[in-house]
């Protein structure tokens, strides 16, 4: 199903709006939370969904992962339950990734006919190839498929990056082809290209020559500075269709979301706010709280008392240090309610400041607070 940007306003380069499928809308900017093996990390499917900022941004996309969920418990499984909106009990809108971040994590072998994995789980050897990931994720049954590429790390050669491009190139064309265009499920190609200007510019063209559903921008905050991140991001994003969604992969801290916003980027995903709890850091208007600090030990105030969600709503900073000193998985689930409905907050007044006119006093604002916190974390 191709999928359209049905824009609502716009501020410079930046636009809000929103994006129907076949199973229903959903608004942009967004921030997708990770369930890389069908499930966010220390939460259950039913506390993501009672998640909401004060305006009302909930989760609207989840992701999950091709290569964790075609190993354990397997694509026929998850088929066989009805689907991962079944499986998970999610009954919002689904992507998934086509296992490409795994090329550039667990470094398998790579050549013309895909990519060869070792199992994580039990060291069998396993080929994803183009065709292979687009069936896989017709099986999971995801509103939202990605098309297996190349994520080379940067810094990278010149080859090395070309080589990417190549195959990224390729594979995209054989699934673009693999892929039976039906109302239920999108298609999204990825640009590639490292930090290279005019490697991004080639890949978005031959990227958007093929024509998919939807674009992606990947293989950036993968090493390298936000400084030359968004340079290449602007050279992919000038040859990317202006009236679909454009997503950028892994990215999630918020001067990087914030900035592509502004560039013209639409979607993202990071497992940054759920990783960060689980560490015991909390993600606030001034910035990284971490709520182990001894400070925090005898406090009776809420992690933020404007929050309206269930951890700031009804327990202290001393409740959550005491529970992160001793390592009780409450400590990662609460965390995790205040990072996520905090990062759905951020993107609801981005959103808003897009809809007002004022995203460059929005922009300044986040870079006082946020300007060290560097690039995404990647995958789960």
């Amino acid at each position: 199903m191709k999928l359209t940007l049905d824009v609502t306003a716009t501020d410079g380069r930046a636009r809000a709006g929103t994006v129907t499928t076949s199973r229903g809308t959903f608004r942009t900017p967004i921030f997708m939370p990770v369930g890389t093996r069908g499930s966010i990390r220390a939460l259950m499917t039913h506390e993501l969904a009672g998640l909401a900022a004060a305006d009302g941004t909930q989760a609207e996309v989840v992701l999950g992962n091709t290569y964790h969920l075609m190993l354990r418990p397997g694509a026929d499984v998850v088929a066989d339950l009805g689907g991962l909106h079944r499986f998970t009990g999610w009954d919002g809108l689904m992507l998934t990734d086509s296992g490409g971040y795994q090329v550039f994590s667990l470094e398998p072998k790579l050549h013309d006919g895909g990519a060869e994995f070792r199992s994580t789980y039990d060291g069998s050897t396993h080929l994803l190839t183009p065709e292979g990931a687009v069936a896989t994720q017709e099986l999971l049954g995801a509103d939202i498929q990605m098309v297996l590429d190349v994520c080379a790390p940067l810094p990278s050669s010149r080859q090395v990056l070309r080589e990417a491009l190549e195959l990224t190139a390729s594979w995209a064309a054989r699934a673009r082809a693999a892929h039976r265009r039906t109302e239920d499920q999108a298609l999204f190609g990825i640009v590639q290209g490292g930090a290279e200007l005019d490697l991004r510019k080639e890949s978005a063209r031959r990227t958007s020559e093929l024509d998919f559903d939807g674009y992606a921008v990947g293989g950036l905050s993968v090493g390298e500075t936000r400084e030359e991140m968004l340079p290449a991001l602007e050279a992919a994003l000038d040859e990317l269709p202006e009236d679909q969604p454009r997503y950028l992969m892994g990215v999630g801290d918020p001067v990087s979301i914030v900035e592509s916003v502004a560039r013209g980027i639409d979607m993202f995903d990071c497992v940054l706010p759920t990783r960060l709890a689980r560490h015991g850091t909390l993600l606030t208007d001034d910035g990284r709280l971490n709520i182990k600090r001894a400070e925090f030990a005898r406090s009776d105030d809420p992690v933020d008392a404007a929050c309206p969600c269930a951890t700031c709503r009804r327990y202290s900073r001393g409740y959550l240090r005491h529970l992160s000193a001793v390592g009780e998985p409450a400590a990662a689930s609460l965390c995790s309610v205040h990072n996520l409905t905090w990062m759905f907050g951020f993107v609801g007044r981005t959103r808003a400041a897009i809809a007002a006119g004022t995203l460059e006093s929005l922009r300044r604002d986040v870079a006082e607070v946020w300007s060290g916190s560097g690039p995404g974390l990647g995958d789960a």
